[in-house]
């Protein structure tokens, strides 16, 4: 008798949004301070991270992820914390790598190691990697990070992850009024022509600890047409539904820049992501207040399909929609940190 085509399973919310994307925490360790996600004064040197047994091993992790796989899960992106912290992360990789059914195997990171590291994640299996850079002037970027890094080492591990075949490389930039807006212009003619997509972000009001308010975000329609007025620009359809960024092509065809507005022009409607924090909890928001601990059932011994039947009563359940509702409803909501559970 010949084998059995096994077949995914299609899994939807209460929106009808399936399941395609699974980020994974690898740590919640960071050696950036950056002020809209780790800021020092609660992130100090006497901060508590998770010991060593707490966080999910590789093979936990791979098990978990196979799990979503079979669940329609097509990307997978590892982040942190800043996940090249973490050590063996090239391992890990390639045991992600490995899995059928996985179409694109990403990282999020500081760009701080990357320059060292780029040929063995492109060995290990890694596609791409996404770089945060919030600006060119070292004097806002060391404000912003808050631990003295420099801009050129970062901009040495986009060239190395690009020499690696990390392509293409994306670079992030959180913009945040009266702080490093001024950049605005200066990394889209930077980053223009180079082959890489630089991505703007509207500062958000994940977790607690950063101090958001509503009056330091910069709309993605002002960054557009601060742009548009220097480097004409014309909307690009997305590459898929669910695709956070509004893609924006220069007409000169000098490439492309992403706009992402999660605070004035939500995407909840098409939001395919989960969450995975460091030690396990599963998470169906970025801005979420509670996970379900799979770490837990990996632990006392539960089959593949038991922990997928948690998932999928989660994932089924969901009807996350925070940026949509986003009003005096949603202040003060105790919600959990992105460096635990990545951007």
């Amino acid at each position: 008798m010949g084998s059995v085509t096994k077949i995914p399973l299609v899994l939807v919310d209460r929106l009808q949004r399936p399941v395609r994307d699974l980020r994974i925490s690898v740590t919640d360790r960071c050696n950036f301070r950056c002020t809209y996600c780790m800021p020092k004064e609660i992130f100090g040197r006497d901060y508590q991270f998770l010991s060593r047994d707490l966080l999910l091993t590789f093979e936990e992790i791979t098990r978990l992820a196979r799990i979503f796989v079979d669940r329609g899960v097509r990307k997978i992106r590892l982040t942190g914390g800043e996940p090249l912290l973490r050590k063996g992360i090239t391992e890990l990789i390639a045991m992600l790598a490995e899995i059928p059914g996985v179409e694109d195997l990403t990282l999020t990171t500081n760009g701080s190691l990357l320059a060292r590291k780029a040929e063995a994640l492109a060995a290990a299996g890694l596609d791409r990697v996404t770089v945060s850079l919030d600006s060119l002037d070292d004097e806002v970027f060391m404000a912003m990070n808050d631990v003295g890094f420099p801009v050129a080492r970062v901009l040495e591990g986009i060239e190395a992850a690009a020499a690696a075949g990390l392509t293409p490389v994306k670079v992030n930039m959180v913009v945040k009024r009266g702080v490093n807006d001024g950049s605005i212009e200066d990394m889209a003619e930077h980053f223009r022509g180079s082959g890489h997509i630089l991505r703007f972000i509207e500062y958000m009001d994940v977790g607690n600890t950063n101090g958001w308010r509503l009056d330091d975000v910069v709309p993605a329609k002002e960054i557009v047409e601060r742009i548009d007025a220097v480097f004409p620009i014309e909307p690009v359809e997305a590459n898929y539904v669910g695709e956070v960024a509004q893609r924006w092509r220069y007409k000169d065809g000098a490439g492309e820049i992403g706009v992402i507005a999660s605070v004035t022009q939500a995407f909840c409607a098409t939001c395919t992501r989960a969450r995975l924090s460091a030690e396990g909890s599963l998470y169906t928001c970025l801005f979420a207040t509670r996970g379900t601990d799979l770490r837990a059932l990996l632990r006392s011994g539960a089959s593949d399909e038991e922990i997928g039947e948690t998932i999928d009563a989660v994932w089924a359940s969901r009807a996350d929609r925070y940026s949509e509702i986003r009003s005096s409803n949603t202040v003060g909501l105790p919600k959990v940190e992105m460096s635990y559970i990545g951007g």
